[in-house]
């Protein structure tokens, strides 16, 4: 690169406004001309060479030409700007020096080099960016070649042997020492090139493979990286063979397709057929790995087109339907639900809008080279969320390539906002239940033997203990701080929305390297959903060591409530049990109105009360809460004071001691000391108002009939609709099941739609008897038959079938 092709650049970006999105192919435009589905392989259709690819890898980093004289590029640039200069001024760059940055001494540690490449690849990219104050200079250019070879003679080289954690050898250093050679590849010796491309073959040659540890497969989001990791280095090498071997990576052609990431998987890591997204083995992980995974394939797709190497393999659909099944249930109006990060949660410097943010940016890279059909329907997805999310812009959290295709969408006016996704989802194989309302979703973040609670490791998620208990996350289109507003460190851990918890004081989790999972003893995690509308999801909540406690959870989830029931809470620790109904964070300065019974409560922080016989209670901008039978309900209002360094004091995503305030206010149940068969039931109405709210508690137009260890199920009379959770063989409702089940029982007119699922997986075949007489199938799953009558039984074949909706229509 030289100063003459930057400015050049700068010059051509108004009229030529390309950004990342010449990156679409013409194979990818010709599918979309032509009406062919995703089915059909792709063709390569040109010869793009070594340095064409290279240009586009250039692109991908930089975001290629853009309008400078654009508000929204012109913050961006400067962004790019403020941290390069930061990062600029206090580079060590004397002869003796032992470290790039003295917050990343010694340079030998793993992760001080793996983030010293980051930070260089920082510098690099404003190098290479028109506008920033680094741009062109040759004194930057000398320094980071200067820079690069100093951390290779010292810390990373083919001699060096892996020590610590693992990503950063094989992963995170790579992938930024191969961004950085492709930035300054013009300016880095021959010498040098060859060597940073000899230390990528020592520790990352093959992304099928964990280097140290090669009978270990690479799976996931790990592979991808490590495909994109290859490929860049074949391109810099030149080498063909190596630009195969990451093409071939994605679909795993040496192995029978067992690890390819473009199939469905039945078992650890990657895409399920349902739209889970498992990584690590048991965590639920759409909202982290699962768009790294999607954001490395989209790059290799965009960055291999045309060219020899390009990927042809018509599996490919696998990514393209993962946009809609996988993640935009997750995604609300940009922002990924925190029920699908796993420990991220945890990252002062993630946050659901940037890990949305990154997802949405995958989905726009996909689409640069996605058949139209789907293509067309993720642009308008994605602009509804852009369109909506006022709190946080999306042009605050993007990087230049990655507000370029954003851009394209928002300035394109034949592309239309799509609406919220609405809906209910079961997310069986990664223990998830998503119900998605025209302006507020709900989400229950369960777990089970077969996923874990929590992921905890490497200092991160120190206080996660709850938040695969049953933790129900509410949505609310007007307040989308809701858990990106400092929630994690401020947030009373042992009180998080939907779980019963033992008031046990807790040990810090993940202290120590590596990461590690914790699953419950529970076979119960999981629903059925009828007519993608309804939900009745349980799960059974068995205490790990160091408590007794036991109870049975149950969630209906109908069009404008949430109804919640525990029944046989029990323990016998000598300590009080709670169940959680609410724990708003109110932001900096809340004082949110509460009416308890239609009564408003005092609003300054410290209040606490306790209402005996409490029947309803809302909180504006929030919604309503009613309780089946008058409850002993406690509320309080505090502030709470925690720090990010509190939760997570991992090396490289380690928070700040810098305190963090939030108001809360909280209300729950309190169960006594080790209550022996206690129980709960109470509904949520999201965004309804206080008289709303009265209304729903006379009118009861959801009954609750029953709450017990052997069935928990409700009716709801004007929708026809009755729903049960079976915790064994019983009858409930008028409907009897031969073993654990979730059932969903709606009558319209001369119709019965029926849908059932074994939520435990224990179950081989299940039997259910409806209270309303049938006499034929009008349709049914293959799984489904019936004995008509009048009192008609269902037998379906639940084994195998993976904790998944079998359904039936009857007449």
């Amino acid at each position: 690169m030289n100063v003459s092709r930057r400015t050049l650049l700068a010059a051509t970006g108004a009229t030529a406004a390309i950004s990342a999105t010449t990156l679409a192919t013409s194979a990818g435009a010709a599918r979309a001309q032509s009406g062919d589905t995703a089915d059909e392989p792709v063709e390569t259709v040109g010869t793009v060479g070594f340095d064409a690819l290279l240009q586009r890898a250039e692109t991908l980093l930089t975001g290629g030409a853009f309008d400078p004289s654009d508000a929204d590029f012109a913050a961006a640039v400067a962004a790019l700007d403020a941290t390069a200069k930061g990062l600029w001024e206090t580079l060590d760059r004397s002869a003796g020096r032992t470290a790039l940055w003295p917050d990343l001494s010694p340079a030998t540690d793993p992760g001080n080099f793996g983030q010293s490449y980051t930070r260089l690849r920082t510098l690099a990219t404003a190098w290479a960016t028109p506008g920033t104050s680094l741009a062109g200079s040759a004194e930057a250019a000398d320094t980071l070649v200067a820079a690069l070879r100093f951390t290779h003679d010292t810390a990373y080289n083919p001699a060096k042997r892996e020590t610590g954690n693992w990503w950063f050898w094989e992963i995170g250093a790579p992938r930024a020492l191969m961004d950085c050679s492709v930035l300054l590849r013009d300016r880095l010796p021959a010498a040098d090139l060859a060597a940073y491309l000899a230390v990528v073959d020592r520790f990352c040659p093959d992304a099928d493979r964990r280097t140290n540890s090669p009978t270990l497969a690479e799976t996931g989001a790990n592979r991808t990286d490590k495909a994109v990791i290859v490929a860049l280095r074949g391109l810099l090498g030149q080498d063909a063979a190596k630009l195969a071997s990451a093409r071939d990576a994605l679909s795993d052609v040496r192995d029978s397709g067992r690890n390819s990431l473009f199939r469905y998987t039945s078992s650890g890591d990657g895409f399920y057929r349902d739209g889970s997204f498992v990584q690590h083995d048991v965590v639920a992980y759409t909202g982290t790995y699962g768009a790294v995974l999607l954001a490395g394939a989209a790059c290799l797709l965009s960055l291999l087109a045309d060219s020899e190497w390009a990927i042809a393999d018509p599996s490919v659909s696998v990514m393209y339907e993962a946009v809609e099944r996988s993640f935009a249930p997750v995604i609300f109006d940009g922002l990924m639900m925190d029920t699908v990060r796993g420990r991220a949660i945890s990252r002062e410097r993630a946050g659901d809008h940037r890990d949305g943010a990154a997802a949405v940016a995958a989905i726009l890279l996909l689409a640069t080279g996605a058949p139209a059909a789907y293509a067309d329907r993720w642009r308008e997805l994605v602009k509804g969320w852009l369109t909506r999310n006022l709190t946080t812009p999306f042009a605050s959290l993007a990087t230049l390539p990655q507000l370029a295709l954003a851009k394209a969408v928002l300035n394109d006016r034949t592309i239309h906002p799509g609406p919220r996704t609405t809906g209910h989802f079961v997310f069986a194989d990664m223990d998830r239940v998503v119900h998605r309302q025209a302006r507020w979703g709900c989400t229950l973040s369960l777990s089970s033997k077969r996923i874990s609670a929590y992921e905890a490791g490497n200092g991160e998620n120190l206080h996660g203990w709850y938040t695969g208990d049953g933790m129900t996350y509410l949505y609310d289109g007007d307040d989308l701080g809701q858990f990106d507003d400092g929630f994690w460190p401020t947030v009373d851990p042992y009180r998080l929305p939907g779980t019963t918890v033992d008031t046990r004081e807790r040990n810090d989790l993940g202290t120590g390297a590596g990461t590690s999972t914790y699953r419950p003893t529970n076979a119960v995690a999981g629903g059925a959903v009828l007519h993608d509308r309804y939900g009745a999801a349980a799960m059974e909540l068995i205490g790990p060591a160091g408590t007794t406690l036991r109870t049975k959870k149950s969630w209906f989830l109908l069009d404008n409530a949430v109804i919640a029931l525990g029944a046989g809470i029990s323990s016998g620790d000598g300590r009080t049990v709670e169940t959680i109904v609410e724990n708003r964070n109110l932001g900096r300065n809340g004082t949110q109105r509460l009416l308890v019974d239609g009564v408003r409560q005092p609003a300054q922080h410290g209040w606490t009360q306790k209402f005996g016989h409490a029947r309803w209670a809302h909180v504006d901008g929030v919604g309503g809460y009613v309780f089946a039978d008058p409850t002993d309900l406690r509320a309080l209002r505090e502030e709470r004071t925690g720090t990010w360094r509190a939760i997570n004091t991992g090396a490289d995503t380690g928070g700040s001691t810098d305190p963090v305030t939030r108001r809360y206010l909280t209300l729950w149940i309190d169960h006594g000391v080790s209550p022996a068969g206690a129980g709960y039931s109470y509904v949520l109405l999201p965004g309804a108002s206080a008289a709303a709210t009265a209304v729903w508690w006379h009118s009861r137009p959801v009954r609750i009939v029953a709450n017990d260890t052997t069935a928990q199920a409700v009716e709801a009379r004007r929708q026809g609709l009755t729903a049960v959770n079976f915790w064994g063989a019983g009858t409930a409702a008028g409907i009897t099941a031969s073993g654990p089940a979730s059932v969903l029982v709606q009558r319209r007119g001369r119709e019965l739609t029926v849908a059932v699922a074994d939520p435990s997986r224990t179950l081989t075949s299940l039997t259910v008897e409806l209270p309303f007489p049938a006499g034929r199938v009008v349709t049914a799953d293959d799984t489904v038959s019936l004995a008509p009558g009048r009192h008609p039984v269902l037998t379906v074949a639940v084994g195998g079938s993976r904790g998944h909706t079998h359904a039936a229509t009857l007449s």
